[in-house]
């Protein structure tokens, strides 16, 4: 019987069929989903995810973003299945910065820290969603924009290589499209006993998809 040894989220680009893995994963190992709220969050502030933003609004949000998980998953029985990480937050703020972007350096540097401080408080395992599926559009939901995602994925795999990370991290591989590849893939990679080998996409390179 598969048994999850600590906390598990989902990270990886928007629109990757995060959430709808995550309740299925749920389902399969009898524990908790806990949802985040970032669209609410969005909402709240009156904000558009798939519009354009300045990067002083994107970190404001971002930042409100963090807390509001913060709080979810402060309050969640544990072990349990997120459908977001911190580790996306940092993607996406970082993704919006280009050549002529005015960044405040240390803001930025200190909500990058303090992603990282959260996301080991309060996930043990991390599994990296690769685009692949389908894009169909949903109302309130962030831009179809193929190259953004892609991009956004590339920023998680490599954060996900931070050594200041510091969970157990499985990388699911762009093949794995269908749900139940998906579902076994990571059930076999993240619930293994603490004496068994684990390979990681980030901790051993050669298992990069």
């Amino acid at each position: 019987m598969f048994k999850l040894n600590g906390n598990l989220g989902l990270c990886g680009a928007h629109r990757t069929g995060k959430t709808t893995l995550a309740i299925a994963l749920a389902s399969r190992l009898n524990i908790p989903f806990v949802r985040t709220t970032t669209s609410q969050v969005f909402a709240q502030l009156g904000l558009d995810p798939a519009e354009p933003m300045d990067f002083k609004t994107r970190l404001f949000v971002q930042h409100h973003v963090l807390v509001a998980a913060e709080q979810v998953w402060q309050n969640s029985e544990t072990p349990f299945i997120s459908d977001r990480t911190p580790i996306d937050m940092i993607a996406y703020t970082l993704g919006d910065i280009q050549g002529k972007t005015e960044v405040e350096a240390d803001l930025l540097n200190q909500y990058i820290d303090r992603c990282f401080t959260s996301t080991n408080q309060f996930f043990q395992n991390l599994a990296i969603i690769q685009p692949g599926i389908p894009l169909i559009y949903e109302e309130g939901k962030a831009a179809l924009n193929a190259a953004y995602i892609e991009h956004i994925n590339v920023l998680v795999i490599g954060l996900c290589s931070d050594s200041r990370l510091k969970a157990k991290v499985f990388c699911n591989t762009r093949e794995a499209i269908a749900l139940d590849m998906r579902i076994s893939n990571i059930l076999e990679s993240v619930t293994l006993s603490p004496d068994q080998n684990h390979d990681s996409c980030t901790k051993q390179p050669q298992n990069f998809p």
